[in-house]
């Protein structure tokens, strides 16, 4: 398919060759472990069902998000449970997952946004879960996370979606409620009065008149 149709050649000599009795029993021996390992999982993946079945409310609820699956959603409620009242705020939560900026100021400067240690586990899987969310079109988290990435980069960029997530997860347990999709265009009708002008004064620096007409 693709581009390997032209390598079909290569790849048929790269097939020639001489399995040998002993290399059988290696192949063997190697397909074997890989399905005792995927038995394994198959084992963890009941038990991990049958214990979180208490959450299961709360699992669904999150599997509705953007970049969250089943598995990612057990992960998180694993960390932090599905009862948030033991955080005061969604800030607590997102310092102790480690997902929220530093603050380290001295004499009203800034030195520096790094981020706070926290935990790693639940950090892991709210990057991860970032990642799939910001590949969803015409989503708030792609929105976000290419408004971000132009102008910090893409690795603090990320970092910031993955608090997003965690802050609606903070809210959706808290209190019940269902994700809304707020949308690609979100930020642009947000700040849609500084957009028009700057968008207009573009279309005049590359030799447009321009004329606005409510729609």
């Amino acid at each position: 398919r693709r581009q390997l149709r032209s390598k079909i050649p290569e790849l048929r000599r790269a097939l020639e060759g001489k399995v040998r009795e002993h290399h059988r029993f290696l192949l063997g021996q190697l397909l074997a472990h890989v399905e005792h390992l995927e038995g394994q999982i198959e084992t963890l993946s009941r038990r991990i069902e049958e214990v979180s079945r208490p959450f299961s409310l709360a699992r669904e609820a999150l599997v509705c998000l953007p970049g969250i699956e089943q598995r990612t959603a057990e992960n998180v409620l694993a960390e932090i449970g599905a009862d948030m009242s033991v955080f005061p705020s969604e800030h607590h939560l997102s310092s102790w997952a480690g997902v929220c900026p530093g603050s380290n100021e001295s004499a009203g400067k800034r030195k520096s946004g790094k981020t706070t240690k926290g935990n790693r586990w639940l950090r892991s899987a709210l990057v991860q879960a970032a990642w799939a969310a910001t590949r969803k079109k015409d989503s708030y988290f792609q929105a976000q996370y290419r408004r971000l990435a132009a102008r910090r980069g893409k690795k603090r960029a990320i970092l910031a979606v993955a608090h997003s997530l965690l802050t609606v997860i903070y809210h959706m347990l808290k209190t019940g409620s269902t994700y809304q999709e707020l949308g690609g265009d979100y930020f642009d009708k947000l700040n849609k009065n500084r957009l028009v002008p700057y968008l207009v004064r573009r279309f005049k620096d590359l030799g447009f008149r321009v004329t606005l007409e409510a729609a």
